[in-house]
């Protein structure tokens, strides 16, 4: 008997169970499929729908153009089992249980890939007409309000709450995004950078109030629909509906007593294998941070393509765990890209440890770049209409390239021919 054949057997009776059924937790089913994983595989989602990408909702479902984003995958061919509308309760490692709302599921290895949930805006909990943007039910409800054409208030001007602010403009709704910083994007950019986006926003016919904190949100006057959106210094926005987009946080509370280690964001601390504190259970996407060799510092990434990436890593470490081999720590370098104002934004890297900032063209202009460098190694970018400074900046990243800052600085320049 061969050794592959023999490593076959041995995965034919173990069971791999995989709580959360988005993109990471889809891929790391299919991944293991894909490896030569014989075994049980069960993937569990808290939601009734199939399986779903989250990116369309913020543009093709919520406009309208598209039905839904289903994932295109034969899960009953692969022999993956989907439980669905199924939600994850608690764990017991010691049992090797799971607990869920349909009743406890034995596992052999389990993947959590329950991913991130949205900061909610207080006091807006079950207000009518607040609305989130996270699950296909959310776009669902707020199409037929972009459909009317209301006056839309959207708290939060960073990645989601931007994205939903273009569609709702596109839509022909009148939009004032309220933000709390003093810029779009805060959390994620240096303000220079940032600061060149502010006026997106006047362009595409958008009111952006910052420095504003929202303090309530109070019903419409009486035979008048909507709401008034009540900020910290008394001005008051009225409002067909009001859409938060502050944030998200790693959906674990149900790991609380598990032993699972988490982070000061509610984050699974996961190694560089994507494993966590807790003998064969492994985390993945954005419920999981993991230390990154590339830069120094344990990075949380909240983005697609990480959630894209990371399930290769984890069933590669749950098959060769049974092989007795150890496969390539996962280091990626992280990536993200978002579509607002009729602009196509990309960013790859990290940037915070960086030395030098250089731009690449007007960011006045349409099309712009700027690169972080890190002892003249370039670490990140951030493209805005550049797509080719992205796709070669970021083949940069990955192998370390030293650069020529002065070449670099040159927007006529391809990335590829600035190395020193």
């Amino acid at each position: 008997m061969s050794e592959q054949t023999q490593e076959r057997g041995a995965d034919a009776g173990r069971r791999v169970v995989v709580v959360g059924a988005g993109m990471a937790g889809v891929q790391t089913a299919v991944a293991l499929r894909e490896q030569g994983f014989t075994g049980t595989v069960t993937l569990i989602g808290a939601e009734p729908h199939q399986p779903y990408d989250r990116p369309p909702l913020s543009k093709a479902v919520l406009l309208g153009t598209a039905e839904g984003s289903a994932f295109d995958v034969d899960f009953e061919a692969l022999g993956i089992e989907l439980r669905l509308g199924c939600e994850a309760l608690g764990l017991r490692p010691d049992a090797h249980l799971l607990d869920t709302s349909a009743g406890p599921v034995p596992y052999d290895a389990l993947v959590v890939a329950t991913g991130a949930e949205p900061v909610r805006l207080p006091g807006g909990e079950g207000v009518p007409g607040v609305h989130l943007l996270r699950t296909l039910d959310d776009a669902e409800r707020l199409r037929p309000v972009l459909a009317r054409q209301h006056d839309i208030v959207v708290v939060g001007a960073g990645w989601i709450g931007a994205e939903f602010a273009t569609a709702a403009r596109e839509a022909g709704c009148a939009v004032t995004v309220v933000e709390a910083a003093d810029r779009p994007l805060a959390d994620a950019l240096p303000a220079e950078v940032a600061a060149p986006m502010t006026a997106w926003y006047a362009d595409a016919g958008a009111v952006l109030r910052t420095h504003a904190r929202v303090e309530r949100v109070e019903p419409g006057e009486p035979g008048e629909s909507g709401h008034v959106v009540v900020l910290d210094d008394g001005s008051r926005l009225p409002a067909g509906a009001v859409v938060v987009g502050i944030g998200a946080r790693p959906a674990t509370a149900w790991l609380a007593g598990s032993g699972v280690e988490l982070g000061p964001h509610g984050e699974i601390l996961a190694d560089d294998h994507l494993r966590t504190s807790v003998p064969d259970v492994h985390a993945v996407g954005d419920c999981a941070s993991f230390p990154s060799g590339r830069y120094g510092e344990r990075l949380l990434v909240h983005h697609w393509d990480n959630a894209l990436q990371g399930p290769r890593t984890v069933a590669a470490d749950i098959l060769g765990a049974a092989a007795g081999e150890a496969p390539a720590a996962y280091d990626p370098v992280p990536y993200f890209w978002s579509e607002q104002f009729g602009r196509f934004v990309q960013y790859a890297g990290h940037h915070t440890s960086a030395d030098t900032t250089l731009w690449r063209g007007d960011p006045a202009g349409p099309a712009w770049t700027v690169c972080w460098l890190r002892e003249e190694r370039l670490i990140a970018l951030l493209a805005v209409g550049r797509p080719r400074d992205l796709a070669q900046g970021r083949r940069l990243i990955e192998a370390g390239a030293r650069m020529d800052p002065r070449l670099l600085a040159d927007p006529a320049r391809p990335l590829k021919a600035a190395t020193a």
